[in-house]
């Protein structure tokens, strides 16, 4: 039985090994946070990233390595990688984790972004203010995920705030997008170059958090999945990439705008345990393993609901018609996410349906962002 190592042992990690125990593997996990959700699935070496006998103990003792999420340190993925195969490949973490080489990246390869700059001085917060206008979105370089680390600035005494709440370093300015909607793809690569993508997914944040997902997304006057699957492949192609990797999207009158990539499974891609042929985490476990890919066809109409914070009361959720609940075992904190929730219809007008008699588990703002797109697309 063949061992996979995994760097972090949260909720991702947690169901890479339930999809990929059924095919026969054990998983080992570096976390320096005690009874991680993915403990319960395998051994988890609790200890920092960068612990030296952690790192050989996980090289030793697992056949492959991937990891959960993209902040783990490139000096450490590329160490392991001096041993064991890794996936994905250490430049494609490397690219992910500043979000000033990830937008010159997507531009070096034909993909649109958001107008950005460097900002590390005050100077240059003026000059970014000059070029983009106001408004626009500061953001921390590293480290940001969920809403944290960036401030939408509508006045330069919004801008001078936020610049110094961000540490007054390593910032970038981007243009704000007027977006019709964001969408994220989900594509997964195999060591021999095979490739599957997801269909297009829509999805609604509040408060920096992804809240609701569906697939597949409503397309209508243009095929962005066309256009999505075309400029996902060339980052795919250009780092040699093998796994999942998931790039999210604004749309904007028909055209798709980059605005970040995940080198690894992805919270919008959760709809794939129940809602397509095979999973992203399943896809993810047979890229990195050298195994044939997965069809990665939905299976009807999926919407995935964040459950942020609190569980809701378990009995009542698993009467909705098409539910699948997933609790990661986590304790309970306001922002946290602790779960999801999947439902599954065999039509699309069966899954609005059940979203409008149970838009209690959204966030009011959530929910009315859900209706009105609901409304436009009826028009």
């Amino acid at each position: 039985m063949k061992t996979i190592g995994v760097l972090g042992a949260g909720q991702l990690a947690r169901m890479l090994a339930l999809a990929g125990m059924p095919l026969g593997f054990k998983f080992l996990y570096v976390d320096p946070s005690h009874s991680s959700p993915a403990s319960w699935l395998g051994e988890q070496i609790v200890a920092p990233f960068e612990d030296a006998t952690a790192l050989q103990k996980l090289a030793d003792s697992s056949d492959l390595i991937t990891y959960e999420f993209e902040n783990i340190p490139v000096s450490v993925v590329r160490k392991l990688a001096q041993t064991r195969s890794v996936f994905p490949p250490p430049i494609a973490l490397e690219s992910s984790q500043d979000r000033l080489l990830e937008k010159q990246f997507f531009n070096q390869h034909g993909i649109d972004t958001a107008p950005f700059c460097p900002v590390d001085d005050q100077p240059s917060l003026e000059q970014a203010i000059a070029a983009l206008k106001l408004p626009l979105i500061l953001k921390t370089r590293r480290f940001g995920y969920d809403g944290k680390g960036q401030f939408l600035v509508k006045s330069l005494e919004d801008a001078i705030t936020a610049f110094n709440q961000l540490g007054q370093k390593g910032i970038i300015a981007e243009g704000f997008v007027h977006f019709d909607r964001e969408l994220s793809c989900i594509a997964v690569r195999g060591i021999d170059g095979a490739t599957f993508f997801y269909p297009l997914v829509e999805n609604f944040h509040h408060e920096g958090i992804l809240r609701l997902s569906l697939a597949p997304a409503q397309v209508h006057a243009t095929d962005l999945n066309l256009q999505a699957s075309a400029q996902v492949g060339r980052i795919l192609q250009a780092l040699d990439y093998v796994g999942i990797l998931a790039v999210e999207f604004f749309e904007k009158e028909g055209r798709l705008i980059a605005n970040e990539m995940a080198p690894r499974v992805h919270n919008s891609g959760h709809w794939t345990i129940e809602g397509a042929e095979t999973s992203q985490f399943e896809n993810h476990i047979r890229a990195v393993a050298g195994l044939p890919l997965g069809d990665p066809k939905p299976r009807g109409f999926s919407a995935m609901i964040n459950i942020i914070g609190s569980m809701p009361d378990t009995s009542k959720v698993l009467k909705i018609s098409g539910a699948h609940l997933h609790d990661y075992s986590k304790e309970p904190r306001a922002g946290r996410k602790l779960g999801h929730l999947t439902i599954r219809a065999d039509s699309l007008e069966e899954l609005n349906r059940t979203l409008r008699e149970n838009l209690d588990l959204l966030p009011l703002e959530t929910a009315k962002q859900w209706q009105n797109r609901l409304n436009r697309s009826k028009a």
